[in-house]
């Protein structure tokens, strides 16, 4: 359960973001209070029944639409396909992405 409300978590905020709509833009909309909606985005908190019409009706999506998530990874998805393409990797490849790696770390800063 905790797997789908992540990964459901993380469509909403996909879809949301695809509308350029701020997390309180979205609650008001659904009328939920924004701690909730943020919980819901974060994978802690599944909204009722009667909230999922309201959220597909605001993102402009079907309810069932709420739901595709395939294409989703979690960070412990991405963690396990990187530990398998490193495992994989010849030692030049895994030095030159940690180049990047490490120069996004420090652009980021």
């Amino acid at each position: 359960m905790d797997e789908l409300k992540k990964k459901f978590g993380l469509r909403v905020k996909e879809l949301r973001k695809s509308l350029k709509l701020t997390q309180e833009q979205l609650a008001e909309k659904i009328e939920m209070d924004t701690p909730n909606l943020c919980r819901m985005e974060n994978g802690t908190h599944f909204p009722h029944t009667r909230n999922l019409v309201k959220l597909a009706s605001a993102l402009g999506v079907e309810v069932k639409d709420l739901f595709d998530y395939k294409h989703i990874d979690t960070k412990e998805d991405l963690i396990q396909k990187i530990s398998v393409f490193l495992q994989n990797a010849k030692h030049e490849d895994v030095e030159f992405i940690y180049k990047i790696v490490k120069g996004l770390n420090e652009y980021k800063k």
